[in-house]
């Protein structure tokens, strides 16, 4: 009895927890630090993606700045009565022109065509018909392009952007 009691004392409870088949106090500790490391890279994860998400607010912010400083307009489809028949798949776009005559907007669409771009026809449930190019999900890519846009000899001064929500 004595025997056993002293090889408890200095074998302490991993001993016991060892026969019985249940991990020892290293083995413990080691899970635990193994679950804090799991649980840090969890919380590291969600700071950078609020990071993230912070720099893109400022980065649309700093371009909303900008486009009201060269004086540029943003406007939704509901504020031209919505879109008529036009499915637009990208949430920005420059536009270089809107018309009532539909000539008007084919001629124009013809123009921006042969000077490089890629140029779509988007018509409105208010009769207007607009022609739109550089469509981009990026706010910062869609400013950049109306800046370079601004230079082509087709452009308009009163140039905008559509954000197609």
């Amino acid at each position: 009895m004595l025997l056993l009691g002293t090889l408890a004392a200095s074998s302490g409870c991993d001993m016991f927890r060892r026969m019985a088949g249940r991990p020892t106090a290293e083995e413990l500790e080691q899970l635990r630090i193994e679950q804090l490391i799991r649980e840090e890279a969890v919380r590291r994860q969600r700071i950078d993606s609020l990071a993230r998400i912070q720099t893109a607010k400022e980065d649309s912010i700093a371009v909303m700045d900008s486009l009201s400083q060269i004086k540029g307009t943003i406007l939704n489809p509901s504020e031209m009565g919505g879109l008529f028949t036009t499915r637009l798949d990208s949430r920005y776009y420059i536009v270089v022109g809107s018309f009532k005559s539909r000539h008007n907007a084919e001629a124009l669409f013809e123009e921006v065509s042969d000077s490089g771009y890629v140029p779509i026809l988007v018509s409105f449930r208010n009769g207007f018909n607009a022609i739109a190019i550089s469509p981009s999900d990026d706010l910062h890519a869609v400013f950049h392009a109306l800046k370079k846009v601004r230079e082509e000899s087709f452009c308009p001064d009163d140039v905008w952007i559509l954000v197609n929500e």
